[in-house]
């Protein structure tokens, strides 16, 4: 049985407008118009209890209305949601006893408190058992290495520093769902690993869901297991991450640094032996440059002697198409479909 449901689900937004100027304020003052913006168009999809998985699109996506929609601040317009059996809506307060929230540009701790006390402050307002959030808070401590900062005032914290504190935050009451917005941002690469290591650990060894919404497709891979892409109120995939590798973008990309002690290859000279080869120059910039082929065509292994075959090579390397490219890909064919191109 899901743990999350969401079918059909609507919210419309209505904006007031008004015309630039000095004349349009009056204009307002008087007469004003109003158009009305479709946030959710009838969004569905269920997620089971331990899933990880990255709901993501770009800024006016839906991504946020959904989030507060699951997590009790919005009510829709219309159709059905519902979380571990409870309407979030409709019964709020036993709704955010189990869920976490993670916000990145906002924070639930206490701006002129050091950081252990409003950790004491959370677990009087969940009424955690005080082993029990002993246990919890030593163990975030350590994974998420906040000690030398407990005692610092939240607000003289650095972003970095405050999101980690805000991410064991969240954690302090055992949630059985997690909402994270951009939990990642502003850490460094270190931090963001140390992150991305909890929110796993946590989700394998308590069960914990979790939903993420980020613009960082690094967090999202490393993450999470399925992704939900939404764009302009509706959902555009839900499904696996390889999969929608292998249906938007199976391609395999060969990325060679070139041998120019030499001579220096021309672009042109590169176009005209990947058509002859049967690649597809994708970027050239100096010394290095990217080809595109098909696994399903042609093995890894051929692909590399075709090109030390054919150019000094100094170093090289195979990967998968950046996975920003492929939701590119997948907003352009929605932006398209829409325009009746």
């Amino acid at each position: 049985m899901s743990f999350v449901t969401v079918e059909n689900l609507k919210k419309q937004y209505r904006i007031t407008e008004r015309r630039a100027g000095t004349l349009g304020a009056l204009r307002g003052l008087f007469h004003r118009t109003y158009r009305t913006v479709d946030a959710l168009a009838g969004v569905s999809f269920t997620i089971d209890r331990a899933e990880l998985v990255g709901y993501i699109g770009p800024n006016g996506a839906g991504k946020s209305t959904t989030v507060k929609i699951l997590s009790g601040i919005l009510v829709p317009d219309s159709g059905r949601c519902e979380v571990g059996g409870i309407v979030p809506c409709e019964h709020r307060e036993k709704h955010v006893a189990r869920i976490g929230v993670v916000f990145g540009q906002r924070t639930q701790l206490w701006w002129d408190l050091p950081v252990i006390e409003s950790f004491d402050l959370l677990r009087d307002i969940y009424r955690i058992d005080r082993r029990a959030y002993a246990s919890t808070r030593d163990e975030l401590v350590d994974l998420l290495e906040i000690g030398p900062i407990l005692d610092t005032p939240v607000r003289q914290l650095s972003l970095g520093q405050r999101m980690r504190c805000d991410i064991a935050a969240s954690f302090l009451h055992e949630p059985e769902i997690l909402f994270l917005d951009e939990p990642t941002i502003g850490l460094d690469v270190v931090a963001k690993k140390a992150v991305r290591s909890v929110i796993r650990r946590i989700n394998r060894d308590r069960g914990v869901t979790v939903i993420l919404t980020t613009h960082d497709m690094d967090d999202i891979e490393a993450i999470c297991d399925r992704v939900i892409i939404i764009g302009h109120g509706e959902i555009l995939w839900d499904g696996p991450i390889a999969e929608l590798r292998r249906r938007v973008d199976n391609r395999r990309h060969l990325v060679v640094d070139l041998d120019s002690s030499g001579s220096t290859v021309s672009t042109v000279d590169l176009e005209r032996w990947a058509a002859v080869a049967k690649f597809e120059l994708v970027e050239s910039d100096g010394d290095r440059v990217r080809f595109a082929y098909d696994p399903d065509r042609r093995s890894s292994a051929d692909a590399i002697a075709a090109v030390t075959g054919a150019f000094p090579v100094r170093d090289l390397f195979v990967e998968a198409p950046p996975i920003e490219d492929i939701i590119e890909r997948i907003y352009e064919t929605a932006s398209d479909r829409r325009s009746g191109a």
